[in-house]
């Protein structure tokens, strides 16, 4: 389904990486792993300019969502999380479309949360930045769509990964209750199952969708 596709995977050893890159290795793509963090200003356009001919661009950003009261969140949280999730998001679309545009033919994947969709207790912070990566998709997804370019977004939650529920947090008696009370699915997506929907939306098959919004989350969002 990717055989000969060049794919850049950001933050790739974090969040969905390690299942990123396995499920499109396994489809064909010649994978480019970049483990380096994204924030730092300039990172986003050395790892673009390091990978080279890039055919798909999956970013994969990750940080450790904060619990904080939404009284109490105070500026330096605010950036820390923006310049962790959001910040990244403009520099590599700079980065990686142009030569996109150029040859009129590309994809762009965003790894985001389903914490923008629904609301959670002590979550403004997270869910404010991954609501902002959102609002960006579907934007920048309508503006390169005539270039031949698909922009889109996987929202998610409750999906197996070690960043957010490593195997600690599965085995927890509380986690469990939490799943079966809040998740339809009753379980947690699986992480191949979950690359292997972004590899399809990374495929020929998917030239259809244009800055679209894909929850995968095993129903949580339509509670």
């Amino acid at each position: 389904m990717l055989t000969g596709q060049r794919v850049l995977i950001t933050q790739a050893s974090d969040f969905m990486g390690p299942a990123l890159c396995d499920v499109f290795s396994e489809q064909g793509a010649q994978v480019i792993a970049s483990t380096q963090c994204m924030a730092e200003v300039g990172a986003a356009q050395g790892v673009v300019a390091a990978a080279g001919h890039i055919d798909v661009l999956v970013v994969n950003l990750a940080w450790q969502a904060p619990t904080t009261a939404a009284t109490q969140v105070d500026d330096d949280e605010w950036r820390a999380v923006f310049a962790a999730l959001v910040d990244p998001l403009p520099r590599l679309v700079r980065a990686a479309a142009p030569a996109m545009i150029a040859r009129r033919a590309g994809k762009i994947l965003v790894i985001g949360s389903a914490s923008a969709l629904r609301g959670m207790k002590r979550a403004s912070t997270y869910s404010a930045a991954r609501g902002a990566q959102l609002s960006y998709v579907q934007a920048v997804g309508v503006e390169l769509a005539p270039h031949s370019i698909q922009v889109n977004a996987i929202a998610q939650n409750f999906v197996e990964n070690p960043t957010y529920f490593p195997p600690q947090v599965q085995a927890n008696p509380r986690f469990q209750e939490r799943l079966a009370r809040e998740v339809p699915l009753g379980r947690l997506v699986g992480a191949r199952e979950d690359a292997q929907f972004a590899a399809y939306l990374c495929s020929p098959a998917a030239d259809c969708f244009v800055g679209q919004i894909f929850p995968v989350c095993g129903g949580w969002v339509a509670r």
